[in-house]
């Protein structure tokens, strides 16, 4: 039996979380031209649902989310929970991925943060992966920290994969006309500092 040596380092979770829920949801037209994608159910929870029950029972205590295309769908039913730790970003003119994070930022405050894709849907297994991305997020050499899948696993993907891996998880974006091993599952940390020399209005976190 080997036992690590290494110091123990506390696990931090973040305390604010961003779920991306403004996109008008072109892939799955017509069903998003009356209901914007998150609020779109699965096994009778809709998948924004899924993704704030997951981030509460973490133990992230704010929620942003943004909205944007048939944003009052999103407010109404956020508004219905009743719950002051989800707050309801809107946008009037939709900003992307990256000009949404940048306009919650007053929200979600000077630590690293979650962002969810406001599609994203996955099984927890022995242990919750919001928590096993908080184990690995060292802010010290990380400015992102993204959950990744194999190619192999991840279910109903079209693609070549999107990225490559080093044997210290750094990650390279893949390169054209090959395959990669791993799959953004669209979850991550985010250190507020990289969007410091960010554009100005709509841009993509990519």
């Amino acid at each position: 039996m080997f036992i690590s040596k290494l110091p123990i380092v506390p696990c931090v979770i973040p305390n604010s979380a961003m779920i991306l829920a403004a996109g008008r949801g072109t892939r799955m037209l017509p069903l998003t031209e009356r209901i914007p994608k998150p609020m779109l159910v699965i096994s009778g929870m809709t998948i924004l649902d899924m993704a704030i029950g997951h981030l509460l029972e973490a133990g992230v205590g704010r929620v942003i989310i943004n909205a944007s295309h048939l944003a009052s769908k999103i407010e109404n039913h956020i508004n219905k929970r009743n719950d002051k730790r989800l707050i309801v970003n809107r946008e009037e003119q939709p900003l992307e991925t990256g000009g949404g994070v940048k306009k919650a930022l007053p929200h979600l405050g000077t630590d690293a943060f979650y962002v969810i894709n406001g599609d994203s849907i996955w099984m927890a297994g022995m242990k919750c992966p919001l928590l096993r991305l908080a184990e690995a997020w060292d802010p010290k050499t990380m400015d992102v920290l993204l959950m990744v899948a194999p190619l192999s696993n991840a279910a109903n993907f079209e693609g070549l994969g999107d990225f490559t891996m080093t044997q210290l998880g750094k990650l390279s974006r893949r390169k054209e006309n090959t395959v990669a091993p791993f799959v953004y599952m669209g979850v991550s940390i985010i250190n507020p500092d990289v969007l410091a020399v960010s554009p100005r209005g709509p841009f993509s976190l990519n």
